[in-house]
């Protein structure tokens, strides 16, 4: 395409001068066969004269030549050479007769077909060049879209190169690492902070660890080795409300996965003692939300609903030896879970149905929620990640409010 635009780009310079050259060539060509034929009818008495009025014809076109060079006008060498023959053969024709006349009169004929003949190719030369200009602006458009599109496809290439996805994914690693490390950081001051505030009289037997945000884990430890050991205490989970505490049902292990009911608000845990006695841990602070969470669900409902991956732990509070995987899908009207054409379970949003996180322990509970289809069918699923399970859970909760129903796990 490059070509063809450069060609035709040039056409008022580039064109105009090799048209003026192949002119003079054809001229030239035709006009040596012309005084040829002239040249051998003519007599002797006429010979001289003739060879005198060839030279003064070439010595015309050739000046004629120099002047349209000169203007750099093509299309007027043609016509003024044309008129010079035909002037000499109209000279020659007055001052020969016979044969002789024939063949100059023959001549002047032949001269009007090169005429004709010139301005039929000037004719379609000039639509050609018309023809020429429209192609060359559709070259052009056509041209200036490729660029677009090959700019575009560079663009998309660079977003999508293996190198520069590799060293965002390494980028946006190591910023989490960095951002949990802050994190617990600044949760180990604020229990420091807290503890001095508190000035208790004896230290306390466990710790709670772990990020406090959705997504993650707290756990339990014990503070040091004469701390009682875990399996002989009993552990309530609370969700604050200002110094009101909501018990948690079920959550009765050292260690919680907070769900989206829990951002915004601290969590207790009351530790009952084997001695009888009892300790309380709490949060440094309100459940920080996982950052761009809320605009992914936004999405999601506006897209009308999400599948997620999945696999059975437990059906109605039985272990499922060899987890199925299965599709979990949210709709605006119901939750289904399937696999192929077999549905596992298939039911709108109503009052009997629950929906929480898992509040049990194991290092899959942050990935995990609990489902209640209907009074008599349950289950514990497993998502690939925390982030699914935390929108598969809030997805479901706000197609089930636009329903008027509130969605929750038992007794929330």
């Amino acid at each position: 395409m490059r070509g063809v635009t450069a060609e035709v780009s040039y056409d008022r310079t580039d064109e105009g001068k090799e048209g003026l050259a192949a002119a003079r060539e054809m001229v030239g060509k035709e006009s040596s066969d012309l005084w040829g034929r002239v040249k051998r009818m003519s007599v002797r008495d006429l010979a001289s004269k003739f060879e005198s009025g060839q030279a003064a014809a070439q010595a015309a076109a050739a000046r004629l030549a120099e002047e349209q060079k000169a203007k750099e006008v093509a299309l007027l060498d043609k016509p003024a050479l044309l008129k010079k023959l035909r002037g000499l053969l109209g000279d020659l024709l007055g001052r020969v007769a016979g044969r002789n006349k024939d063949d100059v009169t023959e001549a002047l004929i032949t001269v009007d077909a090169v005429e004709a003949q010139w301005t039929q190719r000037e004719t379609e030369a000039m639509q050609e060049r018309g023809e020429s200009r429209k192609l060359a602006a559709l070259f052009q458009k056509e041209l200036v879209e490729l660029r677009q599109e090959i700019k575009e496809a560079r663009r998309i290439t660079m977003l999508h190169a293996p190198s520069k996805v590799m060293d965002m994914e390494y980028e946006i690693a190591g910023l989490r690492q960095q951002l949990t490390e802050k994190a617990l950081e600044v949760v180990a001051l604020r229990k420091k902070v807290d503890a001095l505030v508190s000035n208790s009289e004896g230290p306390s037997h466990f710790e709670l660890q772990g990020e406090e945000r959705l997504g993650s884990s707290l756990v339990i430890v014990p503070a040091d080795s004469l701390s009682p050991e875990l399996g002989k205490c009993k552990f309530q989970w609370h969700r604050m409300h200002g110094i009101k505490a909501e018990t948690i049902i079920g959550a009765t292990r050292p260690q919680y996965a907070p769900e989206p009911l829990d951002v915004g608000k601290k969590l207790k845990v009351d530790i009952d003692l084997p001695d009888g006695s009892r300790e309380s841990l709490a949060t440094s602070g309100p459940i920080d939300g996982a950052a761009g969470l809320g605009q992914c669900v936004e999405a999601l409902v506006r897209k009308g609903g999400a599948e997620f991956n999945v696999r059975i732990f437990q059906e109605n509070g039985e272990h499922v030896v060899k987890a199925t995987f299965q599709v979990l899908v949210i709709d605006k009207s119901r939750m289904k879970l399937f696999k192929g054409r077999h549905n596992r379970a298939k039911e709108e949003y109503s009052s009997s149905m629950q929906l929480c996180g898992a509040r049990g322990g194991g290092d899959a509970a942050a990935r995990s929620l609990y489902w209640v289809a209907n009074k008599s069918l349950t289950f514990m699923l497993v998502l690939d990640s925390e982030r699914e399970r935390n929108a598969a859970i809030m997805l479901a909760r706000r197609f089930a409010y636009d329903c008027n129903v509130i969605l929750g796990g038992p007794d929330d």
